[in-house]
């Protein structure tokens, strides 16, 4: 997981790994235009030369890794165009000795007869408005960087810099911004104004929360983090609990639940799946044939009886199926590593009424709370508390979208959910759960504070099914998680971000108008595959 910094602690690292380990500050701001070099190579090709690159700098530091970004890919043979929204003469600091550096190259290539395209230096009289529209309707450039704000940003754009924006939209040229698309503010989810749409950022260091939390996340395209020259132990003292998701939690999680030559059944954990109603037999189905393909070793579906027929036509042979009135119900329930219970249950139905409350109260395993099983934990009745003179440790997971969410925080207003990070964090604390607000960019906090952004999953993943999938997937991999003693919120992350990551095989695979929570549960074989590779 990587730490996401707001723009202050952001700041305080640059600050610090100057005065402390003695990297000037200027050393930073090349490393960083080199990291966006590479980047934009990559993305060329694997060579800029004879490319024509299109680079908007703002007067701060934004601009002066655009203007030192200018320098290094004119060296490697582009044909660069360097628009300076602002007079160099007001500019300061490293940003100015870069914008210094450029001018001088640019007057000593000219006169010389060389050939740089040229730099253009807006001053109080000149309007670049139509320079810029001209470049963008030539279809020449190659690639449009954005460098003129970064993450001081924190009102609105307007004037020449809105201009500037919407001119790109209505040209649309790649675009790849430095830090963070021009016009969000880096410590806000949401747009403020007009933003800059990024094929591609780069952003330093760390990630901050308009590069990873949704809607603005949606601007920042493909998302790198370089490092610069920040040590680690800088970023771990920064004060945020706000975690992005890696590709790397997910193959840690894998290697450490590698199959070993002595695996079986048991020792790779039972799930059991309480899910299903005459009405809602799918969501049972979904959820336990996804939990038997997530590694477990055994998956048990228990269902009420009336809907056992209709569940067994579809169910896949490996999973076993009982009733929750059968018998032997206690019993398997007690020796199960993990529940998952809410699938498609009736919260009408009195068996059912009973059941759920009892099962998250008495629970000494972790259990999966999702759907219907949710309804019971509305307000006046909340989330049991534990006893004074019980030791329940087994962590309890809730899974709602923002519906459920906001039921069962006791309100219609979505304004409660504004700021979904700041509701996810006190809900886990205040409730003691780990909970898994669904929705774009899913969201997994912890009792301890900590709140993690899932990076992976597409809007594909919003049709009926998907959450039966990701509630059958989360089962298995706590079931796991809890047979070999694994840290179960790292498992939840590993969960969620396979979940998504199998949703992107698929849109891949179907597209999103086609693809079903039957395909991503088909998928996960291919995310195992590609994430085992590492």
């Amino acid at each position: 997981m990587q730490k996401v910094l707001t723009a202050a602690e952001m700041r305080e690292v640059d600050r610090i790994t100057t005065e402390r380990y003695g990297i000037p500050s200027i050393i930073l701001m090349e490393n960083a235009a080199h990291a966006v070099a590479r980047v934009i190579t990559e993305k060329l090709g694997g060579s800029v030369e004879g490319k024509s690159i299109l680079i908007l700098c703002g007067k701060g530091n934004n601009g002066g890794d655009g203007a030192a970004l200018a320098r290094i890919l004119w060296e490697s043979g582009a044909f660069v165009s360097t628009m300076i929204f602002g007079r160099v003469t007001d500019t300061q600091g490293d940003a100015r000795t870069n914008f210094d550096i450029l001018c001088s190259i640019d007057r000593d290539v000219a006169s010389s007869g060389g050939e740089f395209n040229k730099l253009l230096v807006h001053e109080n009289d000149e309007d670049l408005i139509p320079i810029l529209e001209m470049i963008l309707s030539s279809g020449d450039i190659h690639l449009a960087v954005d460098a003129l704000f970064g993450t001081g940003l924190q009102r609105e754009l307007t004037g020449e810099y809105a201009e500037i924006v919407q001119r790109l939209e209505n040209h649309r040229p790649t675009i790849i911004s430095i830090d963070i698309p021009s016009g969000l503010d880096a410590d806000k989810a949401a747009p403020i104004g007009p933003s800059a749409t990024a094929a591609v950022t780069v952003t330093f260091t760390a990630p901050k929360a308009a590069n990873v939390l949704a809607p603005s996340s949606r601007y920042n395209g493909e998302l790198f983090v370089a490092n610069i020259g920040s040590p680690q132990e800088l970023i771990d003292e920064q004060p945020s609990q706000l975690f992005v998701a890696e590709r790397r939690d997910a193959v840690r999680w894998l290697k450490t639940t590698a199959y070993s030559s002595s695996d079986y059944k048991n020792k790779r954990g039972h799930a059991l799946i309480i899910a299903g109603s005459e009405s809602y037999s799918g969501a049972a189905v979904l959820a336990a044939n996804s939990a038997i393909r997530s590694g477990v070793g055994l998956v048990t579906l228990a269902c009420p009886a009336g809907a056992k027929a209709e569940i067994a036509s579809r169910l896949l042979p490996e999973v076993i199926l009982t009733t929750i009135d059968s018998p032997d119900f206690e019993e398997i329930s007690s020796k199960a590593n993990a529940i998952g219970v809410g699938c498609g249950l009736s919260a009408a139905d009195a068996e059912t009424e009973k059941l759920v409350p009892e099962i998250v109260e008495n629970r000494t395993t972790p259990v999966v709370v999702d759907a219907g099983a949710l309804w019971f934990f509305n307000p006046p009745n909340g989330i049991p508390k534990q006893d004074a003179d019980k030791s329940v440790r087994a962590p309890l997971i809730l899974t709602p979208h923002e519906g459920e969410f906001l039921r069962l925080l006791g309100t219609k207003d979505k304004e409660a959910i504004k700021d979904r990070v700041k509701a996810v964090r006190d809900f886990s604390q205040k409730n003691n759960v780990i909970l898994v607000l669904k929705g774009e960019r899913v969201l997994i906090g912890e009792p301890g504070g900590k709140v993690v952004v899932n990076p992976t999953g597409n809007s594909g993943l919003g049709k009926a099914g998907n959450g039966d999938t990701l509630t059958g997937i989360l089962t298995g991999f706590v079931a796991q998680a809890a047979a070999m003693d694994i840290d179960v919120f790292e498992t939840v992350v590993a969960a969620v971000y396979v979940a998504g990551m199998a949703g992107d095989f698929a849109e891949k695979k179907y597209g999103k108008r086609v693809m079903t929570a039957s395909d991503v549960r088909d998928c996960l074989s291919d995310v195992f595959t590609e994430l085992e590779k590492n």
